[in-house]
């Protein structure tokens, strides 16, 4: 199944098990309604940007849209991530990523749910990651970790940085009616 079609599907089945109108989820992540109406019915690739915007209004985990057993790379505007692994535990999420961050690029990521922390170990190349206010360089070999319920950035110092990521997002207590 394409991309498209499986996450449109996903997003789909989650907007209408949260009881959520097209619209109503549309202004929660500050996505067009048209555009989410063609991202449901698989006209549409959704970005790295757009996605993370979708689940933080869903308050879901990124890997709640895509599929482990069939990777597929999803991209942003410096960030090529494909799904490799998910973990699920009675206090969160765990989403790991294979990236590779683009030179010549930023990638601005908008504040995850509340509570989620990232972690990267970079493999080859210099990554320039963290809070929007103070990335850090990670040198291959080395490794960072911030919070991602604020605004945060990936960028490469010179060449292509490829790098392991770990997203982990608390699952949100739900009220029982």
């Amino acid at each position: 199944m394409a991309l498209a079609d499986q996450v449109g599907r996903r997003l789909k089945e989650l907007r209408t098990d949260q009881g959520l109108s097209l619209s109503e989820l549309a202004r929660r992540s500050a996505i067009g309604k048209g555009t989410l109406s063609e991202l449901e019915t698989g006209q549409r690739n959704p970005t790295l940007e757009t996605l993370y915007a979708l689940t933080r209004a869903l308050d879901v985990p990124l890997s709640s849209v895509l599929n482990v057993d069939e990777p597929v790379r999803v991209s942003g505007a410096a960030v090529d991530a494909t799904l490799s692994e998910r973990f699920e535990s009675a206090e969160a999420v765990t989403d790991v990523f294979r990236i590779r961050i683009r030179a010549d690029a930023t990638q601005e990521s908008a504040a995850h749910a509340p509570g989620t922390e990232e972690r990267i170990v970079v493999l080859s190349g210099t990554a320039r990651v963290g809070p929007a206010g103070s990335p850090r360089l990670v040198h291959p070999g080395e490794q960072a970790h911030w919070a991602a319920d604020v605004p945060h950035v990936y960028a490469a110092a010179s060449e292509n940085v490829e790098a392991v990521l770990f997203v982990r997002c608390p699952v949100p207590a739900r009220v029982v009616p």
